[in-house]
């Protein structure tokens, strides 16, 4: 976290021209050159405004301040866009870097956002100005504190609860983050008929429905990377979705989740297509259920196997050269210093072992998939 005195001078008109001038540099090399004034903060500005570029492009081309840790913290404006909610007014418990403010600033007439940092508040406050955002206030104190206010009333409350416990180590039980949704429930509930929650992608999404009535979730996914998991406490539910951006999403009610069980046994020579789902429908339990009808597969977290080309699969499909028992010794001869790319469900062996025993390298040259079905070990060899 910056201090108040290097905010002052980040706000300087003449230390943000020169960072302005600075970027596209080498932040070393920036940090390093006895001619820039204050050189090492300016730098570690050049540094985390190059990574916005990709996350957070407007504070990017608005040239906000960024602090390290509050950058690595924040949502990325794409997952920040999806969030479901609109109205009149709503309440931003975590403010932060201020990324899901900006989003909902779109949505709503008013947002107040909470930040207990005084100097991360100025921040938020400073960004916003600079992305011309002027519907947003932001407060600088605790949810605890903020939520004891009498006449309080929005739409919906956000929040996305610091999952750094005070031990430094990472939380995913919701009761384990600050501000700790769970206890402040009944409160959030006087002022807001409707509350959205953001989660770590390890969030146990069975939890939700522990903690809230006929909630929606939404796990959402980036290029087959799970970001998020996402809680809609507005009485819509149970309803569970997985979302790739980008790519599209399966929704299913939660009592639809069962499904009917694959075949009994694995015959290999039946299938020409493998299909491997797209993490977002594994993390929500609904990759036997999008699959359903279209390709066979024998758990929430193996590959799916098809006999003809499957279409609007929420994932990827490789055609199969041919399938046989993951027996290293043989296969050893045949994969020998190839160049491969290696895909793996649902087994138990690492991928550096898996090219060591076969004495493959990495690289492209050919494509296999290791999985496992039942008691038995298979390997994929794909088009």
């Amino acid at each position: 976290m910056i201090t108040p005195e290097e905010l002052s001078i980040l706000t300087r008109p003449e230390v943000r021209q020169t960072i302005a001038e600075a970027r596209g540099r080498d932040p070393l090399e920036v940090a390093l050159d006895s001619r820039i004034p204050h050189a090492r903060l300016v730098a570690t500005q050049v540094k985390y405004l190059a990574r916005a570029e990709r996350k957070l492009p407007s504070y990017a081309a608005a040239q906000c301040i960024l602090p390290p840790r509050a950058f690595e913290q924040a949502s990325s404006e794409a997952c920040a866009a999806t969030k479901q909610i609109a109205g009149d007014t709503v309440l931003d418990l975590t403010c932060g870097l201020g990324v899901d403010a900006r989003a909902l600033s779109s949505r709503f007439r008013q947002v107040v956002t909470l930040e207990r940092d005084p100097v991360l508040a100025q921040v938020a406050h400073e960004n916003f100005a600079r992305l011309g955002i002027t519907n947003v206030e932001v407060v600088c104190c605790s949810a605890e504190e903020y939520l004891t206010r009498e006449g309080l009333y929005f739409d919906w409350i956000y929040a996305d609860p610091d999952r750094r416990g005070t031990d430094g180590l990472k939380k995913v039980r919701m009761e384990d983050c600050s501000p700790n949704i769970v206890t402040l429930l009944p409160r959030l509930r006087e002022i807001a008929p409707r509350i959205c929650i953001k989660n770590s992608p390890l969030f146990d999404v069975d939890e939700a429905q522990r903690i809230f009535d006929k909630c929606r979730v939404e796990v959402l996914s980036i290029a087959d990377e799970c970001k998020e998991v996402v809680i809609y406490a507005d009485g819509s539910g149970p309803q569970i979705t997985a979302t790739a951006l980008g790519k599209g999403s399966f929704t299913a009610q939660s009592d639809e989740k069962t499904t009917p069980l694959p075949p009994p046994t694995f015959c290999p020579e039946r299938y020409g297509w493998l299909v491997i789902p797209d993490v977002a429908l594994q993390k929500a339990r609904l990759a036997r259920l999008h699959l359903h009808g279209k390709a066979d597969i024998w758990n929430e977290n193996g590959f799916g196997f098809a006999t003809e080309e499957p279409h609007d699969i929420l994932g990827r499909v490789m055609a199969i050269d041919g399938i046989e028992p993951y027996d290293p010794k043989r296969l050893k001869h045949t994969f020998k210093g190839c160049k491969a790319e290696i895909f793996k469900r649902d087994f138990p062996i690492a991928t550096e072992e898996i090219m060591r025993r076969l004495g493959m390298r990495a690289g492209s040259e050919i494509r296999v998939a290791c999985t496992k079905i039942g008691d038995d070990y298979w390997l994929i060899r794909l088009k």
